[in-house]
């Protein structure tokens, strides 16, 4: 596992956590700061774009790598995506276009992809490291932002789907990117499948999306108790 930082934070506390549950961590600071131009907010801070460049922090030799949001949670095995053949695409992505086919239209019209068959959310990635490294350089992100920083919301996604949509294989978001905002939803496209027990049996990433995050004490959905527990164990093991 890598975590990647502009600063050392708790740099400690999870070196130890990681060793105690047998995980081997390597923390990488990212020593020169590349995004300082770009659109920043309390909710979207500079950090946000290092996913971009991760590729570039990694040893020679890592292939293929798995990039998650701070706000997921992995609930069964990972290895099945992993796994997928990427072999000819930058990265693996899910959309959550079937969730609100209106929102992938107007994205489509803001970043002007009309060719692109889907938005995909930058929270859950798949890299393929050595072609990353070889398409993906600072310059072009850095102009990208230059050029379009007035019509970019969601800033890393924005960039992510418009630069390289075309070389995203998606696989499915009740899988591997489950919006936690949207169960009822999942359950009504799916015709009732897709309810909590399916979740709990076939969802690998639970993404808390949006504002409510699970950690506040405030957070209400369906999810918490779930999401409480696992911080419960991780107190437990520190």
């Amino acid at each position: 596992m890598y975590i990647l930082q502009k600063k050392l934070r708790r740099q400690k506390e999870l070196l130890t956590f990681c060793q105690k549950i047998e995980i081997d961590c390597t923390i990488l600071t990212l020593k020169k700061d590349k995004f300082h131009h770009a659109p920043q907010t309390k909710r979207y801070p500079e950090t946000i774009y290092y996913r971009l460049l991760a590729q570039n922090y990694l040893p020679d030799g890592v292939e293929k790598i798995i990039y998650l949001d701070a706000d997921i949670l992995c609930i069964n095995n990972i290895l099945p995506l992993y796994q997928t053949d990427i072999d000819d695409y930058l990265y693996a992505a899910a959309s959550h276009s079937q969730l609100t086919n209106f929102t992938k239209v107007v994205n489509k019209v803001r970043l002007k992809m009309y060719e692109a068959e889907e938005y995909y959310n930058s929270g859950v990635l798949l890299i393929n490291v050595p072609q990353a490294k070889k398409k993906i350089n600072a310059a072009d992100l850095q102009n990208f932002i230059a050029e379009n920083r007035t019509t970019l919301i969601l800033p890393d996604q924005d960039i992510l789907n418009s630069l390289y949509g075309g070389q995203i294989y998606s696989v499915p978001d009740q899988i591997y990117n489950y919006d936690a905002r949207k169960s009822l939803i999942y359950e009504m496209i799916s015709g009732g499948s897709w309810d909590l027990n399916w979740v709990i049996a076939h969802t690998v990433f639970l993404h808390f999306c949006g504002r409510d995050k699970p950690w506040k004490n405030e957070y209400r959905s369906k999810f918490a108790l779930l999401y409480k527990h696992y911080a419960h164990l991780a107190e437990k093991i520190c």
